[in-house]
């Protein structure tokens, strides 16, 4: 199965911009009659007969309209500090569409080494990760945001908020646990910089509601504790028949 991204959709048609068009067309070799699968970007899935096999506008005649397609039992907010080196976070945003995730807001702390970090690529990372993945939704990536700014435009109470850090006396409990032991479908999970979050900051999370959590024993790179953490929210919601907090 494949899927191919259409930011207009009307009238019964979808219409590829010129670099979905030359995958289609040039790279894959679809011809007018071929059954494709298109989607918006915000969840629905379009099965089409191909209209027009142009490699620079391909038009594909809608058949069958599928809403939330692939769509997850839950919504993820993942407030990332992004890492020194670029390319680990794109990682972290690829792999984290791949499982799962709703939103991704880099977030700037006190003890960040990157100051500015610009959304550009991670936009095409994600896109191609979804389509890769076989999803129809692809995430949102906000524009950077200092940690204290982030928790400041959160409202007082809301879903379920973790936040991972490496404090000792933060009172700190297992992320699986928490996960198993709440009904929340709503979930933001913060993860620090290289030098971690200040003790300031842990502080602002948790009078916003924010719930300290471990990730275990090892010592975890930012991009790994972020893919970790949205690992462990999609395996919490495997088996939607079970009742999460019985386990």
């Amino acid at each position: 199965m494949e899927i191919f991204f259409a930011r207009e959709v009307s009238q019964g048609e979808c219409r590829l911009d010129p670099e979905e068009s030359a995958h289609l067309v040039g790279g894959l070799r679809h011809r007018a009659g071929d059954e494709v699968n298109v989607t918006d970007g915000d969840g629905t899935l379009y099965r089409c007969i191909l209209k027009e096999a142009s490699p620079k506008e391909a038009v594909a005649t809608i058949v069958e309209i599928l809403p939330d397609w692939a769509a997850r039992p839950y919504t993820l907010t993942m407030a990332v500090c992004p890492t020194k080196n670029q390319d680990r976070f794109e990682w972290f945003c690829a792999k984290a569409t791949e499982i799962g995730v709703d939103r991704i807001v880099p977030i700037i702390g006190e003890h960040s080494e990157r100051r500015i970090f610009k959304t550009d690529r991670v936009k095409k990372i994600l896109l191609s990760s979804t389509k890769q993945s076989l999803k129809a939704k692809v995430p949102k990536i906000d524009e950077s945001v200092s940690v204290e700014n982030f928790l400041k435009g959160l409202p007082d109470e809301g879903g379920l908020r973790l936040i991972a850090h490496c404090m000792e006396d933060g009172g700190r409990k297992e992320i699986t646990d928490v996960l198993y032991g709440s009904d929340s479908r709503d979930i933001t999970v913060m993860i620090g910089p290289e030098g971690d979050f200040s003790r300031g900051e842990v502080e602002h999370a948790l009078g916003k509601g924010f719930i300290p959590v471990s990730l275990g024993e090892s010592r975890l790179r930012v991009e790994t504790a972020a893919v970790l953490s949205v690992g462990a929210v999609y395996l919490s919601f495997l088996g939607e028949g079970r009742k999460k907090t019985d386990l």
